[in-house]
């Protein structure tokens, strides 16, 4: 019976690298995941507020979109609310956008501080449904209300994308000439209100 040949010299360094391999792609993500939360946790040690991440448009032109409306909502006077576009957020007042979602479990949390602002005449209120199914939308704004005067609806995510939206919610404000002032990351609170209402009088020069 032939002997077996012996494993060439490239053949058993191949065979050698292939656990160091593996232990290195285990690895990075471990390594990632360690520095994201080395990052945060520097910021928060400084003081930093996590909820005003930077944002490259902050100081420029919202970008341009049309978004179709939510069917099936209506506005206070029974007239089908809109849809939202670009040309809506100039026009003389400053615009809230709240970008948010059904099955978004922190949305759920910032209602009730939408519904509060909505009664504010001072600036308009409207929102960017996310990447939702319109039926459960629908369900959503019809069991714990509909704070806002438009609706557009975001299927692809895509204007969410032009607007660097990490993850829902999150609200800008933007300045009667159409530029975006203040971005906030995460639920609106109580706590958090009275600074962020302080972004949006800075933003209508008051």
């Amino acid at each position: 019976m032939a002997e077996r040949a012996p494993p060439m010299a490239d053949e058993a360094v191949e065979d050698a690298a292939q656990p160091r391999r593996s232990r290195l792609i285990f690895l990075v993500p471990v390594l990632i995941f360690a520095g994201l939360a080395a990052l945060f946790m520097a910021r928060l040690s400084a003081g930093g507020d996590p909820s005003r991440l930077p944002s490259a448009l902050i100081g420029r032109a919202a970008p341009a979109f049309a978004l179709p409306p939510l069917d099936g909502q209506r506005d206070g006077g029974g007239a089908p609310l809109p849809g939202l576009s670009g040309a809506d957020l100039t026009g003389g007042r400053v615009t809230v956008m709240n970008v948010w979602a059904s099955w978004c479990a922190p949305c759920r949390i910032e209602h009730p501080v939408l519904m509060e602002l909505a009664r504010d005449p001072s600036f308009r209120l409207v929102g960017i449904n996310y990447k939702d199914k319109e039926e459960n939308a629908r369900r959503f704004l019809g069991t714990f209300g509909n704070p806002f005067a438009a609706v557009g609806v975001d299927g692809t995510g895509r204007t969410a994308i032009e607007f660097g939206v990490y993850g829902v919610p999150e609200t800008f404000v933007i300045g009667p000439d159409g530029t975006i002032r203040h971005k906030h990351v995460g639920p609106l609170t109580p706590d958090s209100l009275p600074g962020f209402l302080a972004e949006v009088r800075k933003a209508g020069g008051r």
